[in-house]
């Protein structure tokens, strides 16, 4: 009798895991390889279709549970390989083809078995966001396509810069306090910057999507998430140049400075995600009272299109990310420094003078003292409140020079239930925490 090199097919068959437990991993696997598969079948020109993806998912997640049970480490790649060949077979016995390889359609096939493989060590929720991913790049090409036509080339080289900060320069910042009161953290600064710049970068990237001809409340929505001041000031001079009626731009900027609320409340979920229980309050409220005039609006305005440019700046330019990331130092000194010497009131005060131009610097100082248990929850709520509201009436000062008095007159009501919604909501959490 000779040595066998593995243990026998029963051992390992009776090591594996409960049945049921591998049948929900084989049901997810079967589901990534459809979900990719009918995608691929949509497109009638592709070779494989549901039914081969399902199996290829199926074939990794197999290949796996084998490898894992028998320790034969070379089944995976080898299962890949054949994977390539057929794939490599299938298109060279196709003359059809010969013009086009559909190497997106073989790329994904490969991404299909791979995804199957990670299944079953147990990566399920980076394997689902992988194939929703996966799919929605395939789905969405033709709009892919047009999205790369409207990106200038110095959009392009705004977008490389942000990404060389943040994925290159960020991680060799020193992270640790320097300067007075210790609050100038280079890799925590450039962080918020990037979160800022990473934020209204994507509201630029769906704004440049869309182009041409676009609804009001969505001109509204995507340009509140890049500028709600640039926003405000362009449709406040649109309305002056008799391009857009007043009702259409004062619905424009009220949805522009809601989506500064909802802006507001993911930073701090990213940052400081304890204080939303004191923070959800006042920015719910603001939300709920701020939306009933826009909604209104809407209704009369509903199929409403616009023409007209909505010009914002690139928010990845790296002018733009080097003033905010000076304006956020210059903050967190100076909060630093009146909160040492009369508490609160000089987060207040700060908080007064600075939201009139930018809401952002002072909301994430104020969030970072959070984070180092300097101030309460219900105090970030307060600064970020009288902040926004410093910012609205900066605004409405803009409107009304600029806009005229029937955008203006449109404007306050809806400014004024924003600013009653913040009060409401701050009182309701002081309420209910304490």
């Amino acid at each position: 009798m000779c040595a066998c090199r593995h243990p026998p097919a029963s051992t390992w068959l009776d090591s594996a895991m409960d049945p049921l437990a591998a049948l929900r991993i084989y049901l997810i696997s079967l589901g990534i390889g459809l979900l990719i598969g009918l995608e691929r079948e949509r497109s009638h020109a592709q070779a494989a279709g549901v039914r081969t993806y399902a199996l290829v998912a199926l074939l990794g997640t197999t290949a796996a549970a084998i490898t894992q049970y028998a320790t034969t480490p070379w089944l995976i790649p080898a299962s890949l390989i054949s994977v390539i060949a057929i794939a490599i077979v299938s298109y060279l016995r196709d003359p059809q083809r010969a013009t086009d390889p559909g190497y997106t359609s073989v790329i994904a096939l490969l991404l299909c078995h791979l995804l199957g493989v990670l299944v079953w060590y147990g990566q399920t929720e980076m394997v689902v966001a992988l194939a929703i991913a996966t799919t929605l790049v395939l789905y969405f090409k033709p709009e892919l396509h047009e999205f790369s036509d409207h990106v200038s080339r110095a959009d392009m080289l705004s977008i490389l810069q942000f990404a060389a900060v943040a994925f290159m320069l960020l991680p060799l910042l020193p992270d640790q306090g320097y300067g007075p009161w210790q609050v100038i953290n280079p890799f925590r600064m450039g962080l918020m910057v990037a979160l800022i710049s990473g934020l209204s970068l994507a509201g630029y990237a769906v704004l440049k999507w869309f182009g041409g001809q676009r609804a009001l409340a969505l001109v509204g929505l995507l340009g509140g998430s890049v500028s709600s001041t640039a926003t405000t000031l362009a449709f406040s001079r649109h309305v002056r140049a008799g391009t857009v009626t007043a009702q259409s731009a004062a619905l424009v900027v009220l949805l522009a400075n809601l989506t500064v609320l909802v802006r507001l409340g993911l930073i701090a979920a990213a940052i400081a995600p304890a204080v939303l229980s004191s923070l959800i309050p006042t920015l719910l409220c603001a939300l709920a009272a701020g939306s009933v005039l826009p909604l209104l609006a809407h209704r009369r305005l509903k199929g409403t299109q616009i023409t007209v440019t909505l010009d914002v700046r690139n928010p990845a330019e790296l002018r733009t990310a080097l003033t905010f990331a000076l304006m956020f130092t210059g903050v967190m000194v100076l909060v630093a420094w009146l909160n040492e010497a009369v508490g609160d009131a000089g987060l207040y005060a700060v908080a007064l003078v600075s939201g009139l131009t930018y809401v952002d610097a002072i909301s994430l100082s104020a969030l970072q003292m959070f984070r180092g248990e300097r101030i309460e929850g219900s105090v970030v709520a307060a600064t970020i409140a009288i902040a926004y509201a410093s910012n609205l009436a900066f605004k409405f000062g803009v409107v009304a020079s600029i806009g005229g008095r029937q955008m203006a007159l449109i404007v306050a009501k809806g400014f004024g239930g924003v600013l009653a919604g913040l009060v409401i909501g701050y009182g309701l959490g002081l309420v209910i925490w304490t």
